[in-house]
């Protein structure tokens, strides 16, 4: 399923785009190969790729842009007789373009730390046998107009379409251990959440984001709650 890591331009896709974002198409002409099917309907869901391996085996291709909350009801129905391979950016740089203002970048910046802020909606299926993922790192130019609704009617700027602008690397998550692997090599054998954020050099909201994580997929256990917080190892 892996692709090496590459870098280039956007393009304007062709594949698939009925209904969707700029991004979303992108990373499906990215991500396809020959012979792929798209928009497949599968059991009452529609499947952005569809893909025959060598093996005769079928891989659902998901590009997933926003909500894992959003594709969990399509998980939890296909993945036991499914492989389903689930594509996510995240965004290293965004440039923000505002009408009559000129562009510039978000000071927000992701990294592929960023995908647990979706699997806390999905804990309990990471450790799947048929589920991986991969974590795409982009560029993306955002489209934002004024919105006069937004914030209470006190208004605010709205994005209207997110753009792929350049691929920096992909990240591939075949297993729940591929997962572990991201957690820093120097963690005590008995730790909390601060000793990850601390560690690994991360937020402790990030850190708190893995271990709910790892605790639902039955990879932390949970020993004991202390003022300096719950305390977990991780289980052989």
């Amino acid at each position: 399923m892996n692709k090496q890591s590459t870098t280039h331009p956007s393009s304007s896709p062709h594949i698939g785009t009925l209904n969707e974002g700029s991004l979303h198409a992108s990373l499906k002409q990215y991500i396809s190969q020959t012979g792929d099917k798209f928009e497949v309907p599968i059991n009452g869901f529609v499947i952005d790729i569809v893909r025959q391996t060598n093996t005769e085996i079928t891989i659902l291709i998901e590009i997933q842009t926003k909500s894992f909350l959003a594709m969990k009801k399509k998980l939890v129905s296909l993945l036991d007789k499914y492989p389903i391979h689930i594509v996510y950016p995240v965004a290293k740089e965004t440039l923000l373009i505002k009408p009559d203002k000129k562009p510039r970048k978000s000071p927000k910046k992701y990294s592929v730390i960023s995908i647990f802020e979706e699997l806390v909606s999905i804990p309990e299926l990471i450790s799947h046998q048929n589920l991986s993922f991969e974590v795409v790192s982009v560029s993306v130019t955002k489209i934002q107009q004024y919105d006069s609704s937004l914030r209470r009617g006190r208004g605010g700027y709205r994005t209207v379409n997110t753009e792929l602008t350049e691929i920096h690397s992909a990240h591939l998550f075949e297993g729940i251990d591929d997962f572990l692997n991201l957690l820093p090599k120097d963690l005590p054998s008995v730790f909390t959440t601060s000793d990850i954020a601390s560690c690994a050099n991360i937020s402790r909201q990030s850190a708190q984001q893995i271990a709910y994580c790892f605790r639902k997929a039955g990879v932390f256990q949970e020993l004991s709650q202390t003022k300096a917080g719950k305390h977990y190892k991780i289980r052989k």
